[in-house]
């Protein structure tokens, strides 16, 4: 058996359906041994159906390779890592009920070995390790301090690649901008094309979760700036970043947050 087969479902076809439900509502849509996590779900087969777009373009053979998974959810994306044959999978998020639902599912799928902990993005220092690939899908539009949470990746936990994901509206042209404007240029700020960041005070999509959603340009400016250089454009929203330089790294470290806690706290 090679590292990306699973073992056999230590879950029992019966009762899985009650351990499912109990565990409702999910937003991973995923077939455990036939039943749908979540057959309701507005968007389909999701993320199955979105992963499948650009799955072709991600490192097919990760044998001994550590994964990180921040904002897991129910562990779609740690499962297949894992199926990739990643050596250590480790999946974090603050909601415990994802959490139970992320090891509800790798153990149905025969995916057991997959470490999963409650543990906030802003407190990833205490992990204490880089990965060889970090997952950050669908997190950084639910974060009120989004800058913050790529600097402290890029700064504690990233060693090489990172899958990156964020909604994304607004302008999907990118405008060139200059490395530098004079005090009195302000044309620029009214292009739509110019990165920009939109705050969400109220609800959007009935979430109170949704803080800030930036356009195309912002999202790869953003990513840049934090100091990882992106690779390719691989779906709609979604990037293959490779760690890089940081800018203006000359002048200082780019983010002082305290480690708290303990991944397995």
């Amino acid at each position: 058996m090679s590292a990306a087969e699973p073992k056999l479902r230590a879950v029992p076809r019966a009762g899985l359906e009650r351990r499912i439900r109990a565990l409702n509502p999910w937003f991973h849509n995923m077939q455990l041994d036939g039943i749908w996590t979540a057959p309701d779900h507005f968007l389909g087969d999701y993320p199955g159906a979105k992963f499948r777009r650009f799955a072709g373009r991600l490192p097919t053979d990760l044998t001994g390779k550590s994964v990180l998974d921040i904002g897991c959810n129910a562990g779609f994306y740690s499962i297949e890592m894992k199926r990739r044959g990643a050596a250590r999978v480790l999946g974090i998020d603050s909601d415990e009920r994802y959490l139970a639902q992320a090891e509800l599912a790798s153990e149905a799928l025969g995916f057991g070995d997959i470490e999963f902990a409650r543990l906030d993005v802003y407190d990833v220092a205490a992990i204490g390790e880089r990965f060889d690939l970090v997952i950050f899908m669908g997190v950084l539009y639910h974060l009120r301090h989004p800058l913050l949470a790529l600097d402290l990746i890029r700064e504690h936990v990233a060693s090489d690649l990172l899958l990156f994901q964020s909604m994304q509206r607004g302008s999907k042209n990118v405008l060139h901008v200059e490395p530098d404007y004079p005090f009195t240029a302000t044309d620029h700020f009214f292009e739509a094309s110019y990165p920009k960041l939109h705050f969400l005070e109220q609800e959007y999509c009935s979430d109170w979760t949704n803080w800030w959603v930036p356009n195309r340009a912002c999202t790869e400016a953003m990513l840049r700036s934090a100091g990882f250089s992106i690779e390719s454009r691989i779906e709609e929203e979604v990037y293959l970043c490779r760690v890089t330089a940081r800018p203006f790294a000359k002048h200082g470290p780019a983010v002082v947050y305290p480690a708290s806690g303990r991944a397995n706290d």
